[in-house]
C-alpha cells in the first residue's frame, strides 16, 4: 500500500525515515518469533499450494472400480477398470489484526535514538498464529472451515466400558485394558482397509498421556504402558494435545489417531502471517497484519479415527 505524503504530514523527513527503518526492524524481529505451544503446524502437514487471494481450494478424491481376472487365449472380454474423481471445495478465509505506535512514541524514540518496541508486533503475530492453530483443531462453523478434531466422516472407535464401575476412563482401567484400547484405535483404521491405511500418529489429552507415560505395565514387565505400546508398534508416535480435553461426546476426553503425511491430511495456509505498510489514523501509525487459512483437508477420512470417554 503506497503511503500518500499528506498522510505523514505530522512527521518530518527525519522522523518519517526513522519510522520506516524501525518498522523494518520490528517486522524482522516479529517473523523470528516462535511459539512452542502451538502444535498444529507440527502435527498436521502444512500446504501452501493454494494462491493467496483465492476464495476456494479445489481438490479431488478418487475411487477405483473394476477388477482384473484370468482370461483365456484369444480372449476379447478384458474386464474394464476405471478411476472416478469427485471434486471438492474448501473455503479460504482471511485472518487479521493490527498494532500501532502513537505520534509521541515515534518522536520520543527518534529523538532519543531508541528502537521501537517489538512487543506489539509479536502479540499481533501470536494472535494470528493462535487463530490458525485453533482453526486447525476445531474448525470454524460460521465460516465453513474444517478442523481435525470434529472433521465430518472420520471413523469412530467405541471405547469399551469395562473399567471400574463400567466406565471408559483410563484412570479406572488396567494397563492391559489401556493397551487394548490403543490397539483398537489403530485397528479401526487398518482392519477395515485390509492394511492399506495405517496410522502413524496418536494424540492424547495431557492427563491420559501422563498416565501411560508413568504407569508400569505389571510386576513382571518394568516398561511403562507408553514404552510397551511404542515398542510393539514401530513407526507410531504418541503426543499430547490439550485441545482433546472435553472434546468428545458429552464433554468427555477424546483420543485420535491418523496417518500423518500430506497425502492424507493437510493444513491449508495459502498466506502465512504478513505485515502490510503502515497507515496513519489520527495520531497513530497503524500496521495491519494478515494471513489466510483454508482449515484442514482430510483426503481419506477412513485414515482418521477418534475414541471418546477415556
Amino acid at each position: 500500500m503506497a503511503v500518500n505524503r499528506k498522510d505523514v504530514k505530522h512527521l518530518d523527513a527525519v522522523e518519517t525515515a526513522f519510522l520506516r527503518r524501525q518498522l523494518t526492524h520490528v517486522k524482522t524481529k516479529t517473523y523470528d518469533t516462535k511459539y512452542k505451544n502451538l502444535k498444529a503446524t507440527t502435527f498436521i502437514p502444512v500446504s501452501m499450494e493454494a494462491n493467496a487471494g483465492d476464495d476456494y481450494i479445489v481438490w479431488y478424491s478418487f475411487s477405483k472400480a473394476g477388477k482384473a481376472k484370468i482370461i483365456a487365449d484369444y480372449a476379447h472380454d478384458f474386464p474394464r477398470v476405471d478411476v472416478y474423481a469427485e471434486e471438492n471445495q474448501s473455503r479460504i478465509r482471511s485472518i487479521g489484526d493490527s498494532y500501532g505506535y502513537s505520534l509521541k512514541e515515534i518522536r520520543r524514540a527518534a529523538k532519543a535514538g531508541n528502537k521501537l518496541n517489538t512487543r506489539r508486533a509479536s502479540v499481533a503475530k501470536s494472535a494470528i498464529d493462535e487463530k490458525i492453530d485453533d482453526i486447525a483443531w476445531n474448525g470454524d462453523d460460521d465460516y465453513g472451515l474444517q478442523g481435525l478434531i470434529n472433521y465430518p466422516g472420520i471413523t469412530e472407535y467405541t471405547v469399551p466400558n469395562d473399567g471400574t464401575g463400567t466406565t471408559k476412563t483410563w484412570s479406572t482401567k488396567t494397563a492391559a485394558q489401556i493397551i487394548r484400547d490403543l490397539t483398537g484405535l489403530a485397528n479401526a483404521v487398518s482392519v477395515p482397509t485390509y492394511g492399506r491405511e495405517e496410522i502413524n500418529q496418536i494424540l492424547l489429552p495431557r492427563e491420559q498421556y501422563n498416565l501411560i507415560k508413568n504407569i508400569q505395565m505389571n510386576t513382571y514387565n518394568d516398561k511403562t504402558i507408553l514404552e510397551f505400546f511404542l515398542t510393539n508398534n514401530s513407526g507410531v508416535s504418541i503426543d499430547i494435545l490439550d485441545e482433546l480435553n472435553s472434546a468428545g461426546a458429552s464433554a468427555t476426553d477424546r483420543m485420535m489417531a491418523y496417518t500423518r503425511d500430506p497425502e492424507h491430511i493437510t493444513l491449508e495456509i495459502p498466506q502465512p502471517f504478513e505485515q502490510l505498510e503502515y497507515d496513519k489514523k489520527g495520531m497513530e501509525y497503524v500496521v495491519s497484519c494478515h494471513a489466510e487459512s483454508g482449515g484442514v483437508i482430510i483426503y481419506f477420512p477412513q485414515s482418521v479415527v477418534f475414541g471418546d470417554g477415556i
